[in-house]
């Protein structure tokens, strides 16, 4: 592989301050950006120097570099010397990043010689608890689909400057996006208590932050919650809740689905049974008759929309008989037996 040379990439010198490098990324992010710079190696071009960026931007990550020495050349080839592979090994982070950008058919993914450097970075042990993994890019100021937003996972830009934009229009570089997904009961769909949840931000070392996430109204599984500027370096972290096996209720959507035994003299005479829901019970009228597998709808009693209303609840007889008859029950069910007329099959 070819040794890339982050700091001639940038056009600093090795000795450059914080400010020296990002002065110069700006500069030459606005000049080789895709939507403003149309020659054939732009995105090339633009590619390298956010890999560059998120290197010497990084103070660990240029101390590791910086550790390869000052005599290597730009192009020359490289074989990364023993120990330097896997950045994310022990003592690592345990978090999962995830860089890429929005779309677009662009490449996202970081050189042969950074991977070579600082591991994969697309995996990792996975730790205990709700995790955050970087998310894909997004972008400020600019549309949402910028497929170039996420090079070098540094998060983006504001996409070319709009029409109205003065002389001085600048891309303003934002922070990283992270996801995290936090596991819930259905029961705290219907709270207003903000939930709480730690997750183990990047960083060295890696830093756990505890947050209070209120569930918005009319949340269900999967629905996203996003926290303004609240990830390590300003962007947006995002919680995907994600509902958790109850031992009752069946999700669906805002519907709730549930299975009900019932004795079979109460399926045969009809019965006033109690169902339980998420915030209670509510009193269901068995009619006569009712044939296992039955499913009975209970309006508004599933989980709460964005409306205010609620979801249904739907109630699936499941027949049950004893597991364990007394000698009396079964003296009356092989009377039943004798007497009955009814046949569930046809016969002969």
């Amino acid at each position: 592989m070819k040794y890339l040379d982050y700091y001639a990439l940038l056009g600093v010198p090795r000795t450059a301050s914080d400010t020296d490098i990002k002065k110069a990324f700006r500069r030459l992010a606005r000049q080789y950006h895709p939507d403003v710079n149309k020659a054939p190696d732009a995105e090339a071009r633009f590619k390298e120097i956010n890999e560059a960026y998120e290197v010497l931007s990084d103070p660990e990550k240029r101390k590791r570099y910086d550790a390869l020495g000052p005599n290597w050349k730009s192009g020359q080839d490289f074989t990364p010397p023993p120990g330097f592979g896997g950045f994310g090994g022990p003592g690592g982070s345990n978090i999962h990043f995830e860089f890429g950008g929005d779309g677009g058919g662009f490449p996202s993914d970081f050189s042969d010689f950074f991977s070579a450097i600082f591991g994969g970075m697309n995996g990792g042990g996975m730790g205990g608890g709700p995790r955050a993994r970087r998310s894909s890019s997004r972008t400020r100021g600019g549309p949402a689909a910028n497929p170039f937003g996420g090079f070098g996972g540094f998060g983006g830009f504001g996409g070319a400057p709009g029409p109205d934009a003065g002389p001085g229009a600048d891309f303003v570089p934002r922070g990283n996006d992270f996801e995290a997904t936090l596991p819930i009961r259905i029961e705290d769909l219907f709270s207003r208590e903000p939930q709480t949840v730690t997750l183990q931000l990047p960083g060295t070392p890696p830093t756990p932050k505890t947050f209070k996430i209120r569930i918005p109204a009319g949340a269900a599984d999967g629905t996203r919650i996003r926290l303004a500027g609240q990830s390590p370096d300003g962007g947006n972290l995002y919680i995907t809740l994600k509902l958790l096996p109850h031992p009752v209720f069946r999700p669906n959507g805002h519907d709730l689905d549930l299975t009900l035994p019932v004795a079979p003299w109460e399926a045969v005479l009809g019965a006033k049974i109690a169902v339980p829901t998420p915030d209670g019970t509510a009193m269901v009228n068995l009619r006569p008759g009712t044939q296992g597998g039955s499913r009975l709808r209970i309006p508004a009693h599933g989980l709460p929309q964005r409306t205010g209303k609620r979801g249904d609840l739907f109630v699936t007889i499941r027949i049950a008989i004893p597991d364990h008859p007394t000698d009396r029950e079964r003296e009356l069910f092989a009377e039943l037996a004798r007497t009955s007329t009814f046949r569930p099959r046809p016969v002969g």
